[in-house]
This record gives C-alpha cells, sequence and structure tokens, in this order.
C-alpha cells in the first residue's frame, strides 16, 4: 500500500489546530502519516502539537512565513504523496482514501476534490468551492496564460516528487506567502490533474459575512491584483529556470479581474461605473467570454449580472457586486 503524508502548515491557529490534527489523524486509510510544520508561533500551538507525542512528526521552525512553510515541509516529506492541508481546515474520514484510490487510476500529478465552506465556530455555510472541475490537461491551457479552477489549499492532493520538481520556491521578504498558489498552478506544468466531484474536507473562513464583498481568507479586493501578478511573476521564474517552460507575460483569471472589478465598481458614483466599463472593463470581460472552463449559460449570466451595475440605483449595484464576488452571498453556488 501506497503512503500518504497530510503535511499541516501551521503559524498561529491555536485555536483551530486540533480539529485539523485530529482530522489528518482519523483518516481510515492506514497508510497516511501526519507532519505539523510549525512557523514559529507565538500563541499556545506548539503546546498543542507537544500533546500529540509520537502520533505527529513535529518540525518546529522559525517564522518565514507560508512560502518558507511549504518548502521545509516538502524537504521532511518521505512518502510518495501529500496533502497539504491549512491548519485551520479539515479533512473527512474518507479523504486519503479516495484521493489514493484517484490517484491509482491514472498517472496524476495532483488530485483535487471539493471542500465545504464551513465558518470560524465550524458551522457548515451551504457552500462549497470550486463549482467547477478542472480538465485533466489543465498545463495546456496553463501555457497560454489561463489559471484553471482550482479549490483552496487544503482541497488538493499531489505526487510528491511533481512537487519537488517546483519547490523550494524563492524566499523574498515579498513573497512570504502564496505558497498554495505555486503547488497549485505549478504541478500542472509537470502533469495531469484529476478532480473528485464530491466533498472530501471543509474549508474554514474567517469572515463568513455574505454582505461583504470580498470572500472567505482571500485578499481584499484591492491588494489581491498586486498579489496575483506578483505570483503569476514568480511562477514564470520558477517555470523558466526549473522546468525550460516560458510562460506569457500576462495571465487570465476570472478571481483575479473579478478583484479589480470590485474594488472599481462596489460604491462607485454611476458616472464611474459607467466610465470603467467603457474604458477599462476588457480584461474582465475577455476572462468571462474566452474562459475554456466556463460553459455558455455560465457566460451570459455573469455578462448579464454584470451589466446590472450600470443601473443607476447604488444598492442595486453593490448587491450585484456582492453577488459575483461572495459565493456566501448566493447561497449553494460558488464559482472560482
Amino acid at each position: 500500500m501506497k503512503s500518504v503524508t497530510i503535511a499541516i502548515c501551521n503559524y498561529n491557529y491555536e485555536r483551530f489546530l486540533a480539529d485539523a490534527i485530529d482530522s489528518a489523524l482519523a483518516q481510515d486509510y492506514p497508510a497516511t502519516k501526519v507532519l505539523v510544520v510549525d512557523d514559529g508561533s507565538t500563541d499556545g500551538s506548539r503546546e498543542i502539537i507537544a500533546s500529540y507525542g509520537s502520533r505527529v512528526r513535529a518540525v518546529l521552525k522559525p517564522n518565514g512565513g507560508q512560502v518558507s512553510a511549504y518548502n521545509r515541509a516538502l524537504e521532511e516529506v518521505d512518502t510518495e504523496y501529500v496533502i497539504l492541508l491549512d491548519a485551520d481546515d479539515l479533512l473527512y474520514p474518507n479523504a486519503a482514501t479516495d484521493v489514493m484510490q484517484r490517484f491509482a487510476t491514472g498517472d496524476y500529478a495532483k488530485v483535487q476534490f471539493r471542500l465545504d465552506v464551513i465558518g470560524q465556530d465550524g458551522a457548515h455555510t451551504g457552500v462549497t468551492v470550486p463549482h467547477s472541475d478542472a480538465p485533466a490537461d489543465c498545463g495546456t491551457l496553463l501555457r497560454r496564460g489561463w489559471l484553471y479552477p482550482s479549490p483552496p489549499a487544503s482541497g488538493n492532493a499531489y505526487k510528491t516528487n511533481s512537487l519537488k520538481k517546483i519547490f523550494p520556491i524563492p524566499e523574498t521578504t515579498e513573497g512570504r506567502y502564496g505558497a498554495d498558489f505555486f503547488a497549485i498552478y505549478g504541478v500542472a506544468l509537470v502533469g495531469q490533474v484529476a478532480s473528485i466531484s464530491h466533498v472530501l474536507g471543509a474549508y474554514r473562513v474567517h469572515n463568513s459575512a455574505a454582505r461583504d464583498v470580498s470572500f472567505a481568507n482571500s485578499e481584499k479586493n484591492n491588494k489581491a491584483p498586486k498579489a496575483y501578478a506578483a505570483r503569476w511573476n514568480a511562477l514564470r521564474y520558477v517555470a523558466r529556470h526549473r522546468l525550460n517552460i516560458d510562460l506569457p507575460e500576462s495571465f487570465h483569471d476570472f478571481s483575479h479581474e473579478k478583484a479589480i472589478f470590485c474594488s472599481e465598481i462596489y460604491g462607485a458614483p454611476v458616472l464611474d461605473r459607467w466610465r470603467w466599463f467603457a474604458f477599462h472593463s476588457r480584461n474582465y470581460l475577455h476572462s468571462i467570454v474566452a474562459n475554456p472552463f466556463w460553459g455558455p449559460v455560465k457566460k451570459l449570466g455573469t455578462i448579464g449580472l454584470s451589466c446590472l451595475c450600470l443601473v443607476p440605483y447604488a444598492p442595486l449595484s453593490n448587491y450585484v457586486v456582492r453577488f459575483i464576488s461572495n459565493p456566501l452571498a448566493r447561497g449553494s453556488s460558488a464559482a472560482h
């Protein structure tokens, strides 16, 4: 039986860490190992880790950021497969079993699965992510600049040697975070991706307000575009120097474009909204119309909703922006 490591990278998540570790130890797949990398926590996290004794392997390191924690975790993983579980998220007991069964059906670099979205208290919101499955050959589209639909970090399992073709990621002052970006998209350059359409874990959000324009734990909409661009440039560097692959200078992703859309449209006067659509909406509309992962109904629906922001009634415009940006504002559906 092939082994899998559930690697938990933690920084000051004392409140949630035990639940994450417990969910990893509760896997019904016998050949499961649990590794916890603590990235210099200053709360009670290390005492919690110590309480598990030999049931988990612990790595206690100085604080270096998420990229540093991922780099160290992959140094320590000694199994053929790995699931990178965020310390505030959960895996359901059959997650490792279902993932390993899916890996056995083909030569995949990554297997991804859906996650329930839960609030800070663990209550289910009724939302799952992602809404779309990824095509197996994501790499071809990625080479054209298209970021494929993927769950957050905890919804991904990897073949370890595929990740090690991407990692370690250079550690810089500006690039301490977003390690999951490099894992999720970088691995598609070295192998195929498989999707499991049912839910195998839970993604905890720290802002579960449906009336908020930003969803969950992502950067605020006014910061996300800059962060995405920096990570794409870093991935281009890694792809060029590690894999001899030249990625395009720019990328296409609805999540990125909708962050710009929201920062420009939400709360803006009607004339500013019209001006943005007239002169600055090209990339946003392209990420919808040319989206290779969406069907025509979703494309038409998103464009129609977006155009409602031109109505000279601010409450309607703001509601539409929240609906597009935040899956919690639209109940049981979610979008990449």
